[in-house]
């Protein structure tokens, strides 16, 4: 009994070979008799079948013997044979006859694979067909953007979001997906734009000329209509490079595609009137920023013709499940080709599959294409212009002009969305959010805050406590108003800050503004430098100040866009600086030592040049953002001079500082981020006024510090620097065997500083200050740089960062030599 269940398999094996069909033969050209090679043998309407090798032979095994087999190859009509029935060897020779398309050479050499050249070609063609080599073109741009939260209403595993959006919104509002799952729509917009482009020089300009924005959240769709044009939505797959939620993917046809990706040449077929190859494409290593799918290429001119790829998570994108891109692309003029519809998806999900993630979908067409007709330079002064008509469009408007009508779901998502956003539950939430993202909550014409100012604790105030505000534009869109009153229960001082600005013109960006403070600050933590640093700023007013000055500050300034990327800044600057410690100088050098000041008022008048090739800025209310100048570098420079014995001025002095900044990509090594700075003071000054390099006594990660160093620890006259980082992205964790699912991301880091304080500076510091106290001296640089050197762990749980830096010079006893620091980012 135990053997007959092996001699019934020995059975059965036996009967199906007896039963099996065995099909061979050759595929030939029909014309010339030539064998070819990679043909698709198969049976249709099955997933049975093989291709010919090298010599157009092949051979195929049936369990059952089908009514005939096919042969397909690209450029040849396919052929089908009859297959007999009864006998178990047959014999096929398939004569294949060219397509009556004329379909142009493609060399096939042997033991190649056969998509190999038809990609070569594509590589030759490149520059003829991408359209940047047009000296200008101009299109009207069709832009419709839809976000949806998905897995919500579910039973199990709602989460904190979860649970809100339940509470918030009626499940009677809630849309179902193509799987039926349930969806809350809470954005939709739409767009219409006349984008225009010039090659030399390279100049950009998008003309935003109608919007239709509602969402969920938004209180003013001004600053999200300005995000939501064409522009961000230009996909060039014919760069090297392409963009997709600010991370670059490697495109398929790339000049260095055969390092990236495996091709197969899968078939032949039209796509409208154009004969075209269907390539499909995987990337070779799965965490690299690279795509997957097919593309069609033209067999005329091996130009691009339609895309469809994804991105799979296994791609080192944070929050992204799946990206989902589709491209069509017609000629224009000078056979470039430029796309005609783009369609995104993208799935965001939340920290955990169960909690409510983000479906995005963008849809982009073009149409009225013109060629070669450049706008005149000045014409792109403001690369971004919202019609202020745009948002006052009726629904007529959009009925004759969308360049799509709107689908029944399309015409339910704005009901959906309308409906929900005047529930007050809905409203109180919007309000909340508000405030934590912008810091401020406004109250008709004024806001309040920013409110992490709130409080602060330290030695010298005691608890400081801070009340201000600014008016919006609800006030005025030119005039902007702001201030706050800070009082500390231990010093028992009222420090305030009062000031205006005005915008002047927003075509050519201009304003001029008017402030006035007297508040606690400390040396060393008083750079220009810093201005962009709140939450930096704000922590360092806890715990021990160190050299606590008061300071009296009153400031003018002019500022204009006199050219595109070409920014001028005329400052002029008045303070008066009133240490609370121990602290005096030489007014008239060690000369004269009777001459000795423990306070002093410099004035001073700067000019700031900033150059930004291709910068883009947006507006929000009074304020306008920049997004970056790509990958070029941004240049600056600024000159000082103090006026002696104006507006009360103590000291005269002239200054001048140097900067270059730059990211760019560095292929599979990444992305790379650079900072140079440089500068001088001609004269003896102060030391509150020298150089003073910005420590980091905090365990936080900040990119404008020494995080070895300790505040105020050096100051000089004259000093350059080098600020260097290098994102590897996932080139180094990706591939490690179980390292690599965690996703995280190496980097490295390296500040170097050279520097030296004149002689003349260092004799201006008496010892013994009049109240008979020993001054508290500082560091000088010598011959040697101030080194150190990071490396860290970046996209740990998806938002920390986790640096270590090791200091490598001026080791001195009390010096740090290792230390950590950490950040939280919301990083892609």
């Amino acid at each position: 009994m135990q053997k007959l269940p092996l001699l019934l398999l020995f059975i059965l094996v036996a009967m199906a070979s007896q039963a099996q069909t065995r099909l061979a033969g050759q595929v030939l050209d029909v014309a010339t008799g030539e064998a070819l090679p990679f043909v698709s043998i198969y049976i249709k309407n099955t997933s049975i079948g093989t291709s010919t090798d090298l010599d157009g032979r092949f051979t195929i095994k049936l369990a059952t013997t089908p009514d005939s087999i096919t042969a397909s190859y690209v450029g040849y009509i396919p052929l089908t044979l009859p297959v007999k029935k009864g006998v178990a060897v047959q014999e096929l020779v398939f004569k294949l006859g060219t397509n009556a398309q004329q379909l142009q050479e493609v060399v096939i050499r042997p033991g190649e694979n056969p998509a190999w050249p038809i990609m070569r070609q594509v590589i030759e063609n490149k520059n003829a067909n991408d359209k940047r080599k047009l000296t200008a073109y101009q299109y009207e741009a069709y832009t419709k953007m839809q976000f949806d939260v998905d897995n919500v209403g579910q039973k199990k595993g709602k989460g904190v979001v979860g649970k809100a959006v339940n509470s918030l919104v009626n499940p009677e509002l809630l849309m179902a997906d193509e799987d039926g799952k349930k969806l809350l729509p809470f954005f939709i917009s739409e767009s219409m734009s006349d984008f225009y482009y010039n090659r030399e020089p390279k100049r950009n300009k998008e003309i935003i000329k109608a919007t239709k924005v509602t969402g969920i959240g938004l209180q003013d769709g001004t600053l999200v209509s300005q995000v939501i044009g064409s522009s961000y939505q230009d996909y060039n797959f014919y760069q090297n490079w392409v963009s997709v939620l600010q991370k670059n993917f490697i495109s398929p046809i790339a000049d260095g595609w055969k390092g990236y990706y495996s091709y197969e040449l899968e078939d032949s077929t039209y796509i409208g009137d154009d004969w075209c190859y269907e390539l499909s494409f995987k990337q070779k290593r799965p965490q690299d920023l690279a795509f997957n799918g097919r593309m069609w290429i033209t067999a005329k001119r091996y130009a691009l013709r339609k895309l469809d790829v994804t991105v799979s998570k296994s791609a080192n994108i944070n929050f992204v499940e799946s990206i989902a891109l589709k491209q069509e692309l017609l000629p224009v003029g000078e056979n470039a080709w430029m796309p005609s519809k783009t369609d995104v998806k993208i799935k965001i999900v939340g920290l955990t599959p169960r909690r409510p993630g983000v479906l995005a979908k963008v849809h982009t067409s073009y149409k009225d294409v013109l060629v070669n007709r450049p706008q005149t330079a000045d014409f792109f002064d403001k690369p971004v212009e919202l019609l202020s008509s745009a948002s006052k469009k009726t629904d007529d408007f959009w009925l004759e002009n969308r360049h799509d009508s709107l689908s029944v779901a399309d015409e339910q998502v704005y009901t959906t969305i309308n409906a929900i956003k005047e529930t007050p539950k809905v409203q109180r939430f919007t309000n909340l959010v508000t405030v934590l993202g912008t810091g401020y909550k406004s109250f008709g014409k004024v806001s309040w805050g920013p409110w992490p100012y709130t409080y602060a604790y330290n030695d010298v105030e005691g608890h400081r406590i801070q009340v201000g505000g600014k008016t919006n534009i609800n006030f005025s869109d030119k005039l902007e108003l702001h201030g706050y009153v800070a009082y500390g229960t231990d010093d028992a001082k009222l420090k305030y800050n009062v000031g205006a600005r005005y915008i002047l013109s927003r075509k050519r960006w201009s304003e001029i503004g008017f402030e006035h403070q007297e508040d606690l600050q400390q040396v060393g933590l008083m750079s220009d430098k810093l201005e962009s640093s709140p939450f930096f700023l704000g922590f360092s007013r806890f715990g021990e100040l160190r050299r606590p000055i008061m300071v009296r500050e009153t400031n003018l300034y002019l500022q204009r866009d006199v050219l595109r990327g070409v920014t001028e800044r005329i400052n002029l600057r008045t303070r008066h600086f009133d240490p609370t410690y121990d602290f005096a100088y030489y007014t008239n050098g060690p000369e004269q030592p009777d001459d000795i000041a423990t306070s002093f008022t410099a004035t001073e008048v700067s000019v700031l040049t900033r150059y930004a090739k291709n910068e883009v800025f947006i507006e929000n209310d009074n304020e306008r953002i920049s997004l970056g100048s790509g990958s070029w570098p941004v240049l600056s420079l600024k000159y000082t001079l103090g006026l002696n014995n104006a507006l009360g001025s103590t000291v005269e002095y002239q200054r001048v500082d140097v900067g270059v900044e730059q990211e760019f990509v560095m292929g599979r090594l990444g992305n790379t981020l650079y900072r140079i700075e440089a500068g001088k003071i001609f004269s003896p000054v102060p030391y509150p006024l020298l150089e003073v390099h910005t420590g980091n006594e905090s365990p936080f990660y900040y990119d404008a510090t020494y995080n070895l160093m300790d505040y105020f620890e050096f100051a000089s006259d004259t000093y350059a620097s080098l600020h260097y980082e290098q994102y590897f992205e996932g080139l180094l964790f990706n591939r490690l065997p179980l390292i690599k699912k965690l996703k995280w991301r190496v980097l490295a880091s390296s500040n170097i500083l050279y520097g030296n304080l004149s002689q003349k500076n260092l004799n201006l510091m008496p010892v013994t200050i009049p109240s008979g106290a020993t001054q508290e001296t500082f560091k000088a640089l010598g011959n040697t740089p101030y080194v150190e050197v990071g490396y860290g762990i970046e996209n740990i749980f998806k938002v920390l960062r986790v640096d270590a830096f090791h200091r490598l010079t001026y080791l001195d006893e009390g010096a740090r030599k290792f230390g950590v620091k950490v950040s939280v980012q919301f990083k892609l």
